[in-house]
Parts: C-alpha cells; sequence; structure tokens
C-alpha cells in the first residue's frame, strides 16, 4: 500500500480519535472541572491543556493534513468525492470554533476559576462534538 492509498485509513483513524476525545471531553472532563477546587483551579486546567494537546495535537495534524490532501486533485480516478468536502468543510468549522471560542475559554479558566467561562466552554463544546461526529460517517466512506 503506497501513501495515497493509506491516506483514508490515515484520515479515519485520527477522526475517530477524535470523535472519541470529543465526546469523553464534552460529557466527562469538562462538567467535572466545576468540582475542581477553587485553590487548584488555574493549575488543573493549565495542566489538562497541555496533556490534551499532547494527545489532540497529532491527531489534529493528521486529520488536517489528511483531510486536504484527500481533496487534492489527482487522488481520486473519478474527481474529489462530495463527502471529502464535506469533511474539510466540517473540519474547518471544528478548527475555527477551536481557535476563536475553545482556545480564548480555555485562557481565560487557565487564570482561574469562572462560572461563565466553563459553561461557555462545554456548550459551544457542542460545535465541535456535532462537528467530529458528523466527519466520521464521511470519512468511512471515502474508504476503499
Amino acid at each position: 500500500m503506497d501513501s495515497v492509498q493509506a491516506l483514508p485509513y490515515a484520515h479515519v483513524a485520527a477522526t475517530g480519535v477524535m470523535v472519541g476525545v470529543i465526546w469523553f471531553c464534552q460529557l466527562v472532563h469538562y462538567p467535572l472541572l466545576a468540582l475542581v477546587s477553587d485553590g487548584t483551579w488555574g493549575k488543573y486546567e493549565v495542566a489538562h491543556c497541555n496533556r490534551i494537546t499532547a494527545i489532540v495535537g497529532p491527531a489534529m495534524a493528521v486529520e488536517a493534513v489528511s483531510a486536504a490532501a484527500l481533496c487534492a486533485p489527482g487522488i481520486w480516478w473519478e474527481g474529489t468525492p462530495w463527502t471529502a468536502w464535506a469533511s474539510l468543510g466540517l473540519l474547518a468549522i471544528i478548527w475555527a470554533s477551536t481557535a476563536f471560542l475553545q482556545v480564548p475559554l480555555h485562557a481565560k479558566l487557565g487564570h482561574g476559576r469562572d462560572e461563565v467561562a466553563l459553561r461557555k466552554l462545554v456548550a459551544t463544546n457542542w460545535i465541535r462534538t456535532v462537528a467530529w461526529s458528523a466527519r466520521l460517517p464521511l470519512a468511512l466512506m471515502l474508504l476503499p
């Protein structure tokens, strides 16, 4: 199997990892942040960001590169499937949500407990949760 043939499999694997991570964060981890004490809140949040980045950083990088590559001319014999474009569009929404909503909220939470910011984090994270969940079946449709 060459790298072009492996591309959809790498894409599905990275997307699958991110779907699992995002649902875990949405239903377990983010709601449990409310139980962290005021005295350790900032340290806990910074540690969370550092540790989660080690997991999601490589997966998001593989996902982004493979999603873009799957839309590149010449990858498919009969033109790029609509599922590749739809998946890339959802990924753009995810990255925009991450950059403009979740990262600033995590930065704010890193300075100390903020109930409003925590509620916004849980609420706005649904954007990514739904978008990643929709990406997985699209990615699976790209498998040969």
